[in-house]
Formats: structure tokens, sequence, C-alpha cells
């Protein structure tokens, strides 16, 4: 539960400007009905549905691209209005975007952003950060095949009143989310504050900050009624350290739910109901600022008993507030210009460009340099190469190629098959070349899934990069990681450990600080590690090690201890532990080495799948475990 309104309130200087002769530009009323704008960053040259218009020329900031604040009145009729002398708001609609002069830290519909650069006057001119206030207004972005940046209010025709005098929130009486499935009343003071990225959570105000009402969507398949409602209702509450002064549990109607009254650890007193109907659970939560005595709450009786756990497609009283078109959410990395549109029901991580769906389809973009007079046919021989020295013959298939287009260019798609144990994964990888730079998509599902292989060519149709924007935002970037060399190492040292060890340089550190303990590296089936501990004793830990593993075997079917043996290692007694077990259907050999000098117990871990034994990953951790040396 979210208990907190984040509201709009600064203070500032652009009262100075202004006094100055500085002031927000003007346009003049435009009768037209406009919704696409295009611009382009050094191009004093815009396009108004269609219509060539000549604005302030829209600069790079910190790679944020900025354009002057007027445009979204001349394009879309939004109201720009001056606030606390340095504030500056931009509402269309529900939504309201506002910034404050000199600072990077904008509040879209109540939730905090963080822009990248500060609004600013550039000869008299307003400047304002492209992306996030059009994001934050109800438009869409996407760059185009001419390097413009292209911004559409939502299709769905949900926004504020145009320039034309057109209300598109006219007739609509009812407010909801159609991808959730849930509306409700729609009160003339009700703004919407904010938006979940995948919009299971809507946050939303009355205009004069009376009240905060919440709608919190997750999935629960249990069949629970209203009694059991309360009782869940009553138990997270005390929780929470709650004071529960009102309860009920409403069984009447085809849809029932239960409501609790509470004091918060605040003094805030909340109204909170709870709904389940078709495979998921509603929360509504309401605070009302002003009230005193739980009774007050009953003012709000009329909004919360109009909420209602579906949606109908066909009531045109609703204003949706989804965003979801054809079952899918957009996307994007400003950095990169790249701008997609995935599954809504995945998680969406924009900054790392990885998207997940959790019955395990998978999306990773990522964009490197790629060497001198390289081709595509080199990258692609490459990364056979890499799988071939990753999998085993055996759980490692190449299915086939074949190209398709990509943002207007030619992508070339390698279709292969692995399996790490527990079931085969079908992977696609898409591989595109363009001014020196690697663009390459990851897509992975389970075998067999054939919704998921429709959602591949879905989501590659949807991709649309602005090339020049790696161009003009970097370099020189790395390399793909899938391309490293195996057969290379870096040595590491600790000195407080008084240890060094040759580490392959295509694995990933997880926690690589080797003045600490331990230091972790992972790869693709396995997993090293160095532990150094000033506490235990050698004994202490190898008779640990003993019970964790005759307990593994009598409580775990799958595992089985290969040999205990003493040795030497690194010039010093050590004891040595080798087993084989599964692990969520994943087989594996493992080992553990444990020794000690001058004080201090050292154990080494190792592990690697069965699937990744292959030649040259079983002699890389191996020269990685034998590498290991104290320092004199």
């Amino acid at each position: 539960m979210k208990k907190s309104w984040l509201r709009v309130l600064s203070t500032g200087v652009l009262a100075g400007m202004l006094l100055a002769g500085t002031a927000l530009p003007v346009w003049a009323a435009d009768d037209m009905k406009t919704n696409e704008l295009r611009v382009k960053a050094g191009s004093t040259r815009a396009f108004i549905n269609g219509q060539k218009q000549n604005i302030t020329k829209p600069l790079i900031v910190k790679g944020v691209t900025m354009v002057p604040v007027g445009v979204f009145k001349k394009a879309f009729g939004s109201e720009i209005r001056l606030e606390k002398n340095d504030v500056i708001k931009i509402k269309q609609g529900a939504h309201v975007a506002a910034l404050t002069m000199g600072s990077s830290i904008a509040w879209i519909d109540g939730a905090k952003v963080e822009m990248g650069a500060a609004p600013n006057m550039v000869n008299g001119v307003l400047m304002v950060p492209l992306r996030p206030v059009a994001a934050g207004i109800g438009a869409s972005l996407a760059p185009n095949s001419a390097g413009e940046i292209v911004i559409r209010l939502m299709q769905t025709g949900k926004g504020a009143e145009d320039e034309g005098g057109i209300d598109l929130d006219k007739g609509k009486t009812r407010i909801g989310n159609s991808y959730y499935g849930w509306s409700m009343h729609y009160p003339a003071d009700l703004l919407v504050l904010q938006s979940s990225e995948q919009e299971r959570m809507m946050t939303f105000g009355a205009a004069d900050e009376s009240y905060y009402l919440e709608v919190y969507v997750s999935d629960q398949n249990v069949s629970l009624d209203a009694d059991d409602l309360l009782t869940q209702l009553v138990q997270v509450a005390k929780q929470a350290g709650d004071t529960v002064l009102d309860r009920e549990a409403v069984s009447k109607g085809s849809k029932p739910y239960a409501r609790i009254v509470v004091k918060d650890t605040d003094g805030m007193l909340w109204e909170l109901r709870q709904y389940i109907h078709d495979g998921r659970q509603y929360d509504v939560y309401l605070a009302d600022y002003q009230a005193f005595n739980y009774k007050d709450l009953s003012k709000h009786a009329s909004l919360l008993n109009s909420f209602d756990p579906s949606y109908s497609p066909s009531d045109r009283t609703i204003k949706d507030l989804s965003t979801v078109e054809e079952g899918m959410r957009a996307a994007w990395n400003e950095d990169y210009g790249i701008s997609l549109k995935v599954p809504a029901g995945w998680s969406m991580d924009n900054k790392s460009m990885t998207y997940e769906d959790e019955q395990g389809a998978y999306l990773q973009l990522r964009v490197t340099s790629a060497k001198s007079g390289a081709t595509v046919k080199d990258w692609s021989d490459q990364l056979e190469k890499w799988m071939r020295e990753t999998f085993t013959a055996e759980s490692y298939q190449q299915i086939g190629s074949f190209t398709t287009e990509i943002s207007g260019e030619t992508a070339e798609v390698n279709e292969f098959r692995y399996n790490f144990g527990a079931g085969w994964q079908t992977e696609f990888d898409v591989l595109l070349q363009k001014n020196g730079y690697r663009y390459y998509a990851e897509y992975t599902f389970p075998e067999g899934k054939a919704a998921d292989r429709a959602w591949f060519n879905q989501i590659m149709k949807s991709v649309e990069i602005d090339f020049d924007t790696v161009t003009d935002n970097f370099g020189q970037l790395d390399e793909d990681p899938y391309l490293t060399d195996k057969t290379k190492t870096i040595t590491r040292t600790s000195k407080r450990y008084h240890y060094s060890v040759d580490i392959p340089r295509y694995w990933t550190p997880y926690s690589d600080r080797f003045e600490s303990s331990p230091v972790i590296y992972t790869f693709t089936g396995g997993n090293f590690s160095i532990a150094a501990s000033e506490d235990k004793s050698i004994e202490m830990t190898v008779s640990q090690l003993r019970e964790a593993y005759a307990e593994a075997a009598k409580t775990r079917k799958s595992f089985s201890l290969i040999r205990s043996e003493e040795l030497t290692f690194a010039g010093v007694p050590a004891f040595s532990f080798t087993y084989h077990e599964e692990d969520k259907g994943v087989p594996y050999t493992g080992s553990q080495i444990v020794f000690e000098k001058n004080g201090a117990t050292y154990t080494i871990t190792s592990g690697l799948n069965d699937a990744n034994r292959t030649q040259v990953q079983a002699a890389m951790l191996e020269k990685a475990v034998n590498s290991f040396t104290f320092n004199k």
C-alpha cells in the first residue's frame, strides 16, 4: 500500500528573469486539430500534422533533447502556466508535468522523475526536456528514418481539450483501465496523479488536494469470499500498525468485497477495500486529508461504491487510462535512440533494455562497437563459435538463419536451441550493423510456445532506431561480450588476504572487491568464488561442510558426494569435496577446496552445469582454480 501523495510544491527564481524582460514564448491560437509533432535536434523546421512550422532550434544537452516549451501548446493545445515564480506546469487533460527552472527533477502526474537535464532559458525561449514532458502529457515518442523524433498523442483519443475546442473527456462519466479490467465514477475534480510502468497501480487525487485514491491490481487465483477478504484486510492493517475503526464484509451482489476504515501511524484516516474477480485482486485505498472521524469518509461512499472490478469495452462513457494497444506496451531507451513495443504483461527495464515474461520469455537489446572492417558475417560466425564453446554438442543445435527488416535496415536473424537440462529453449539472435555500431537483440523462450514465437515477430516489427543518436551520444563502445576470447585471463590480487588468481575475461563479476570476502564470478552455466575468513578455523569449516553433505545425501535424491580427499593445494594441506546434483532440473558438478594459511581459512567453490561442461569451459574453470597462489 502506498501511503504518500507526492504533491507538486516549489519555490524559485524565475521572477527575476521575467522582470528583466525574459518571458515564456507565446504562439497565436491555431484552429486546426493537431495531434502529431515531428522535430529534429539542430533544425528550426518542425512538422505539425505534416505542415511545416518554424520553431526555436531543439538542442542536445547532456544527451537529452531540449525543445521550446511552446511546441506542446502549438502541437497539442497543452496549457502552459508559470506558478510560484520558477515552476512551469504543462497540463494536458488529467496529466500534469511540473518542472522547476534549473532542476533536472520533474513531477509527472505526481511522480518524481529524473529528466537528465534542467529547463533553461536560451535567447529568451524556455527550453525543456522533450521526452519526459511529452510522455508526461500522454504522448508517445519514436524516432523515424529521417532522424526526426515523432511525438503523437495516444491514438485512443484520451487527452485534453485541443485548440479547436474539442473536449475529448466529453461524455466520459467513468474512468478505468481496460487491460486490468476495472472502472469507477469519474468526478469532475478527479486528477490522474501517477501510473506504474505496468499500470498495476494507478493513483488519483482531488483538484483541491482534499483526498487521495489508489487502485492496485495483483494476480489472485484463490477463490475468496467477503469474509476472507475482510480477514485479509484486517491482518494487513494490523501488520502496518494501523488502528481499525470500522469494518464490513459485503456479500450481496455478484462481486462481493470487504472494507475497513483505519487510522494510520501518522493519524491519517483511510478506507481500504478489496475485491476478487476473474483471477485478480483489486485493492482500493482512499485517504481523506480533512477527516477527523471515521464517519467523515462516508462522503466518499458514492465514489468508492462505484468501483467495479470489470471493464466493458462497449461502454463509451468510460475514459480508458490503459496505454496497451493490441496487447503491447511502448518501451524505449533515449541514450541509444531505440523504441519498441513489448507484450503488456512483461517486466520492463528500459535503462538496460531487458524485458521479461514470468513464464520464461526474455528479450535484451544491446549496442556495441564493431571492429574496423568487420562484417555481420564475421559477427555471426563468432557468436556461433562462442555458443559451441559454451554448450556441449548434446545440449545445443543451430536451426538456421534468415533476414528481416529492422527500422528500414536489413538484419540477420540466427535461430538455435539449447538445453541446460530442464528443457529446451529457442533463441533468436538479431544482428544489425550500421555506422560502425552493432545493434543486437537476444530473444529466448521455452521451446514449443507458439505465442512467444509470434511475439518475436511483432516485437521486431515495432523496433525503431534513430541511428544518429548513438553516433551523437557515444564514441567507442565495448565490443559484444559474447565475442570475448575465452582463453584470455586477467590476474587479480588481494593484499589483505595475500593471494593472486587468474580470472577468465569472459566471466562476469558479481562481487569482485578482492580486499573483501567473498569474491564471486559467474559465466554461462557456471560459477566461481573465493571466501576468506579470519574467524572460522579450517577444522570448523570442514566439519560443517561434511555435516551439510551428509544431510544433503539423506534429504535430496539428486545429490551424491563423488569424492572427499585430502591433498596439497597452493603449497598447503587442503580438503577437497566434489559432488553432483540437480538444481531445478539442471544437473551440475560442484567442488569446494578448503585450506588455511597465516590464521585465515580459504574456501574456493566452483560449479559447472553438465550441459555447459565443454572442453573450453572446463579447462578455463580448472585453470582459474589452480592459478590460486599465495603472495610472498
